[in-house]
């Protein structure tokens, strides 16, 4: 299948399935999305939901959580994966934006990316759902898809990052992020050795 009638078919199959996708992590605000997506690296979107009510009510701001212990944050959320480092990350974001950023969660990619615990996959998430601006943070699952798909070598991340914002229209990338997402839950899983989905079957057979 030409290029040009894959990204048709699956911007298509996608926006049939997932007209409206919204965040799947709980939050408040800015600064509690940015911790919730700090804790869903190597994690599921799922234990985050669970275990982050209990973290929000004792601090949904940086001063708040600031005045936490790292030891009282990290059991709040001991069941998350990494929870010692990204407790310490927390405590330490805290601090940066209550020290460099007024208390506010910088919407710019180069200062998230300088706080503690925040890579470029964390600052792209909440550039595009919290600011609204374009960006296509490339998760196990969207990395996955491309190579299956056939947009993408699987070669790594950045790779994958860089093709699918060549092939998309950039006004879409947001929007794609959670869709593709979401399909690969749904319909597309890690654990099937040969893939029969919708797209699967028809961009691979076609």
């Amino acid at each position: 299948m030409k290029l040009s009638r894959k990204v048709e078919f699956i911007t298509s199959t996608l926006d049939n399935l997932y007209p409206n996708p919204d965040i799947p992590l709980d939050h408040e605000n800015n600064f509690t999305f940015l911790v919730a997506v700090m804790l869903s690296a190597q994690s599921t979107d799922k234990k985050v939901n669970e275990i982050t009510p209990n973290l929000f009510q004792k601090a949904k701001n940086p001063k708040e959580m600031n005045l936490l212990k790292v030891n009282e944050i990290r059991d709040i959320i001991k069941q998350i994966g990494l929870a010692p480092t990204k407790a310490k990350n927390i405590k330490k974001m805290s601090q940066q934006l209550l020290d460099k950023h007024n208390g506010k969660v910088p919407n710019s990619f180069e200062e998230l990316e300088e706080l503690a615990g925040v890579g470029h996959k964390t600052a792209s998430v909440i550039m595009a759902q919290a600011f609204d601006t374009p960006a296509f943070p490339v998760d196990t699952h969207i990395h996955r898809l491309a190579h299956r798909w056939g947009l993408s070598n699987g070669k790594n991340v950045n790779t994958t990052e860089t093709d699918l914002k060549r092939i998309f229209e950039k006004k879409s990338w947001n929007k794609l992020h959670l869709q593709i997402i979401f399909y690969g839950r749904e319909w597309c899983q890690a654990r099937k050795a040969k893939c029969e989905c919708k797209i699967c079957s028809t961009v691979n057979d076609a």
